[in-house]
């Protein structure tokens, strides 16, 4: 496997002085961007098909062991207090479980039926999605979760840094994200990791935003939970509203800290039920209620 071999542009690394060290890492990062890029296509199919998924409700699943479980548990919990879903609407299934979030609990990962035993708990449906990611591309926790949802109906997706590989051979929509062989050979964290976040990035953003949940380019169905984001909020609805940010408070507190209602509120001048009906009417799409 490419990310195993060693990297015949960090040869002696360990003899480099701190700048040249860092400056090597540095420069074969710059493989990552060309490798996500290559893969734009199949990312695209992958957004498609996980926002239509989740649009009739379904769910999405990221399945992965070491640093590719904890990027799809980090993306899933990202998801909630930035687009207001809930938190069965994407979720991160980890090898290991809580604990390998915090410890390596490296073993777990060659068990093919404890992956699949994770999505029969979870009641996985036809219209789920299940993103399988591995930088190897041949895990059996991973590949044991991707070919129960095969068996199932389910819409699967590899993520893998090696292609051709059993991961990707197995999925519906294939992502070879190949960045070649790690600074420290076998050290997939880097920038194996650092291409699977970025995609990962992708399949969320891209599909959030096909669903309704931002407008321009403003999360405008942000929680909020703390100030900053009540901060957030409040602009988004004076600036999208067309009032002072004053009254965009005032609004928002009655809208329940629900921005898009705040926001159809202050451009309708209608009370918050009114906005809320209208919302749902148009299926979240605040566009199609404030143009």
């Amino acid at each position: 496997m490419l990310t195993e071999q060693q990297n015949p542009n960090t040869h002696n690394i360990d003899q480099m002085t701190t700048l040249a060290m860092i400056t090597s890492i540095h420069n074969e990062n710059r493989a990552v961007e060309q490798a996500v890029e290559r893969a734009l296509p199949d990312i695209a199919r992958a957004v498609d098909a996980i926002s239509e998924r989740l649009a009739r409700g379904g769910r999405l699943f990221y399945v992965g062991a070491g640093t590719s479980g904890r990027l799809g548990v980090l993306d899933a919990s990202e998801c909630p207090p930035t687009y207001n879903t809930s938190p069965e609407q994407v979720q991160g299934i980890m090898a290991g479980g809580v604990k390998a979030l915090y410890s390596s609990v490296e073993d777990v990962e060659d068990d093919a039926a404890t992956g699949s035993a994770e999505l029969q708990t979870r009641q996985l449906s036809a219209d789920d999605v299940v993103v399988g990611i591995a930088a190897s591309g041949r895990t059996p926790f991973v590949l044991g979760a991707l070919a129960f949802a095969r068996t199932i109906g389910a819409v699967t997706i590899g993520i893998a840094n090696n292609a051709p590989s059993t991961l990707l051979e197995n999925s519906d929509i294939p992502i070879a994200i190949v960045t070649g062989p790690e600074v420290v050979a076998g050290s997939t964290r880097m920038k194996a990791g650092t291409a699977q976040k970025l995609v990962l990035n992708m399949l969320s953003t891209a599909a959030m935003i096909k669903l309704g949940k931002v407008y321009d380019n403003l999360m405008v169905d942000v929680q909020v939970k703390n100030q900053k984001l009540r901060q957030r909020a409040e602009l988004m609805v004076a600036q999208l509203g067309g009032v002072e940010v004053a009254q965009a408070a005032r609004l928002l507190r009655e809208a329940g800290d629900e921005t898009k209602v705040a926001i159809v509120m202050a451009r309708r001048g209608i009370p918050a039920d009114e906005a809320r009906s209208l919302l749902a009417a148009a299926g979240g799409y605040l566009r199609q209620v404030i143009e």
